[in-house]
């Protein structure tokens, strides 16, 4: 197996036809066949469909394919690193982000990226937590923002803030003002829609409900989406748990009302990961350093509400 055969299988993937590809690549259609049999010789398996309208992925073949992306991603680092060892950082870093943090994170880092880090490419995906930790393990995320819900130990992990979470909702009727708290076991009985298991929060209030011998959380929709889980709660559908960060801008308009969950208080810690097996480049770990920084700053200036720093600060990109 060669680095140009994982190029040009990553290449006939992106374009769906082998001649597209060839020309994408520089080189002989005859040659790229050729280099694509040798693969599929050496793996035994065929990792394309031959269709009148080109190649399409087997299912080998999309298995095989992330694994061939993480592999390029790894060498692009590798040389990214040699090239900055003694310059500012240089290359492509590619950072996951769950739905729920990119409100308070995704556009502060992005801005602090392009003015501390300029020769530094930022990727940001914003996935569900458990795509994000298949796509950590696998190598196709240099870093990812998680949840500790007691499963990631595989990574190497620091922890960024504690965030509270609250019951989020419509106003109840003639009612002007939110309630100041509410018990977990009464939000735990509210009408709630929540992210499918095992993505986001839900793992981490079924894992505190079972732990305090409450009734498991009453769900009446599952829904990872926070634009649809929006427009659910903004047609009374039901009320979620989550931190306020979010749905910031309802509650703030008084679309939505969110009560502190308390007795006991109900929290999640935000921890940045990265494999523990596959080394960060440069560029990587001078992201990873500057998100600790920024999130750090937002905290103080209270633009991530709801989130404390964990402090002192322990872990691999520490200050």
């Amino acid at each position: 197996m060669e680095i140009r055969q994982l190029r040009y299988l990553v290449a006939i993937a992106e374009h769906g036809a082998v001649s597209k590809a060839a020309e994408k690549v520089f080189v002989a259609q005859s040659a790229l066949s050729y280099q694509l049999a040798q693969l599929e010789a050496e793996l035994g398996v065929s990792l394309f469909l031959r269709t009148r309208r080109g190649v399409e992925l087997t299912e080998p073949g999309r298995a095989f394919l992330a694994h061939a992306v993480a592999i390029l991603r790894q060498v692009e680092d590798a040389r990214a690193s040699v090239r900055s060892a003694d310059d500012a950082p240089t290359g492509k870093v590619v950072f996951g982000i769950p739905h729920s943090i990119s409100q308070a994170l995704a556009l502060p880092l992005l801005q602090a990226v392009r003015q501390q880090l300029p020769q530094v490419e930022l990727e940001l995906t914003e996935e569900l937590t458990g795509n994000l930790t298949r796509q950590l393990r696998s190598g196709l995320l240099n870093m990812a923002v998680l949840f500790d819900d007691g499963q990631i130990a595989e990574f190497q992990y620091q922890t960024l803030v504690t965030e509270r979470l609250s019951l989020i909702g419509p106003p109840a009727h003639g009612r002007t003002r939110a309630p100041a708290s509410i018990t977990l076991r009464k939000a735990l009985a509210q009408p709630l829609i929540l992210p499918a298991a095992p993505h986001g929060v839900r793992p981490i209030i079924e894992t505190v409900a079972r732990q305090r011998g409450y009734p498991v959380p009453r769900v009446v929709a599952d829904i990872s989406s926070i634009s649809i889980l929006r427009t659910a709660l903004l047609a009374g559908m039901g009320q979620t748990l989550l931190p306020v960060m979010p749905l910031h801008a309802d509650i703030a308009a008084g679309r939505l009302q969110a009560v502190p969950v308390v007795s006991p208080p109900l929290t999640r810690q935000v921890v940045l990961c990265t494999s523990r097996h596959i080394p960060l480049s440069g560029a990587a770990t001078a992201v990873a350093r500057l998100t600790v920084q920024l999130v750090r700053d937002l905290c103080a200036r209270a633009e991530w509400l709801d989130a404390q720093p964990v402090l002192p600060l322990k872990g691999p990109f520490a200050l």
